[in-house]
């Protein structure tokens, strides 16, 4: 029998004016237990965020708070925790475009990115393809990336930290809310 999401296993990191805004596909079990994003030692995402140049310094799941102050919020697609992400169900994404919408439209991040087609698609049931997506929600442009997990180990480390660079880029360029 599946338990109702638990948001508070993983707190959302959010605030006004982002530079970026990272959707995750959902918490898994060691982040849950973490009560942290991307907290899997073996997920890549604080340490591409770093070297991609988004963060002067490398973070990690015990400092996802002072994201914010280089204006990273970091949420998900999903609030379900599950052993894995193919463990989720089209049910796990109801509401996730609306809620999206909203942070959008109070927030204003200056990008929204997806970590990983599947938050994309579970979100828009569309297939996207990597990098800056034909779409927005409200005035903010969204970006995907490769996933994180160490799941997609087969999507090689310097491939990843390519695309990370190229949403480094893309904030830079955008305009302050």
């Amino acid at each position: 029998m599946a338990t109702e999401p638990n948001i508070s296993d993983v707190p959302d990191i959010l605030a006004p004016g982002l530079r970026v805004l990272f959707v995750g596909i959902n918490p898994g079990r060691r982040s849950a237990a973490a009560h942290a994003h991307f907290a899997n030692p073996r997920n890549d995402f604080w340490r591409l965020v770093h070297e991609s140049g988004l963060t002067p310094e490398l973070l990690g799941p015990a400092r996802q708070h002072d994201a914010l102050g280089f204006g990273i919020g970091i949420t998900n697609a999903a609030l379900r925790t599950t052993p894995g992400s193919g463990d989720l169900r089209g049910a796990d994404f109801s509401g996730a475009a609306d809620r999206l919408t909203v942070l959008a439209r109070t927030l204003r991040p200056r990008v929204i990115a997806f970590v990983g087609k599947e938050a994309y698609r579970g979100t828009f049931g569309a297939r996207p393809a990597l990098g800056l997506q034909g779409n927005r929600l409200e005035a903010t442009p969204l970006f995907v990336l490769p996933s994180t997990s160490p799941a997609n180990a087969a999507v090689p480390y310097a491939e990843r930290l390519r695309w990370f660079r190229e949403l480094a880029a893309m904030v830079e360029r955008e305009p302050t809310s």
